[in-house]
């Protein structure tokens, strides 16, 4: 029986791609650059692979930060500081939480029914505003966020660390048998849980197919949780 359930927030709660592309948009117009879709397109893989490089113990997130402006913008042959840029931009990104669809009614269904987590490899500052934003807060037992945990998933030691702060606030050790994690990332959520010692739920809404790490339950809508927490 599932009783505690370990959360993704971007991209399994809150839309972090629209949040991204806005951000960025908002960003290039204010430094008086043009913007189109082939620029979203040409950051958002390089931020992808920043992103890889960042779970893989790889690449600091201050480097992280700067780094994919640094790219962007050389290959733009935009002369701006990369840290003008990336400033900017973190500023507006702070601002996008807009919901998954299906993810507030997803979570009004399981508040109550279940001890939830918040477990989120993104900046702090970042996502304790977009969590605000979203009024996220009542529906959560715990929000853990890798930058204030010190440690990024799929690391074990990103979910050691938030297991012994449930342990010391509820006074009881957190059961993995009784325990899932939800997340889009093959990388970051399902080989986290896996390292975790949890049973795994992947999202993808896009019905991708899953390569080398395998999670436990496969979900294309978030509106097939409830029912499948009952069944396992």
């Amino acid at each position: 029986m599932v009783k505690n359930i370990l959360l993704d927030m971007d991209m399994t709660i809150l839309d972090f791609d629209k949040a991204e592309h806005q951000a960025l948009q908002r960003a290039f117009e204010a430094l008086g650059l043009g913007f189109d879709e082939g620029v979203y397109q040409e950051y958002h893989e390089i931020n992808k692979e920043q992103w890889r490089l960042l779970e893989q113990g790889l690449l600091t997130r201050d480097k992280l930060k700067h780094r994919r402006f640094e790219v962007l913008f050389e290959r733009r042959k935009i002369e701006i500081p990369p840290e003008i840029g990336a400033e900017k931009y973190e500023s507006l990104l702070a601002e996008g939480y807009d919901y998954m669809p299906g993810a507030k009614e997803m979570l009004e269904s399981l508040a109550g029914k279940y001890k939830l987590y918040i477990v989120s490899n993104g900046s702090s500052q970042i996502q304790h505003s977009r969590i605000a934003g979203a009024e996220l807060e009542p529906y959560f037992d715990g929000i853990y966020i890798s930058e204030d945990i010190g440690f990024n998933k799929p690391d074990k030691a990103f979910f050691e660390q938030c297991f012994r702060d449930i342990k010391e606030k509820s006074k009881e050790d957190l059961c993995l048998e009784e325990t899932v994690l939800i997340g889009d990332s093959l990388t970051s959520d399902i080989q986290g849980g896996k390292n975790a010692g949890v049973r795994t739920i992947w999202f993808h809404p896009k019905g991708m197919i899953a390569g080398e790490i395998k999670p436990d339950y496969e979900i294309t809508d978030l509106g097939e949780i409830s029912e499948l927490l009952q069944r396992i």
